[in-house]
């Protein structure tokens, strides 16, 4: 078996002021458990950008591949220009905690991050409990709230 490593590199500077402040900024309005939930982003946007650098001087079929790759996750891009022009935020918008809080699912970002690992969130008819899983945009009006099965099948055996 393949052993897994970390998906992320910590930053360089680890007391830089400025990037610990807008870190938390993000972390809250994104409603993340840690930065290592940033930072992870930013390695995934990092190897697109590589990709995209690697493709400037291919054919445009390979970089449609590409662009065609990003537009199924919901990253807007349409060129390299907009590859390399991406950012942290635009990645953690497709993650499945924020689009519950966005679709209005969950009242708070936090308590749509507790409505996924307490298995509550269905995603095409499949329980997803990883707040990170990135939804990609076909199954993004497939997202709803688990129905309560017990209390269905008590109201049936009145009804009878």
């Amino acid at each position: 078996m393949k052993r897994k490593h970390k998906g992320y590199s910590k930053p360089k500077r680890p007391f830089d002021k400025v990037r610990i402040d807008e870190e938390a900024k993000i972390k809250k309005d994104f409603g993340l458990k840690n930065k290592k939930e940033i930072w992870n982003a930013e390695a995934k946007i990092k190897k697109f950008r590589e990709k995209a650098k690697k493709l400037i001087g291919s054919s445009e079929k390979e970089q449609h591949l590409l662009f065609e790759r990003m537009k199924k996750i919901g990253l807007k891009v349409n060129s390299i220009a907009d590859v390399l022009s991406l950012d942290k935020k635009d990645y953690l918008e497709r993650r499945l905690q924020t689009i519950v809080a966005k679709k209005r699912i969950s009242p708070k970002i936090s308590g749509a991050r507790q409505l996924i690992t307490h298995k509550k969130i269905l995603v095409d008819g499949k329980i997803i409990n990883i707040p990170s899983y990135i939804v990609p945009i076909e199954l993004e009006n497939k997202i709803e709230l688990k129905k309560k099965i017990k209390k269905e099948k008590s109201k049936e055996e009145k009804n009878e």
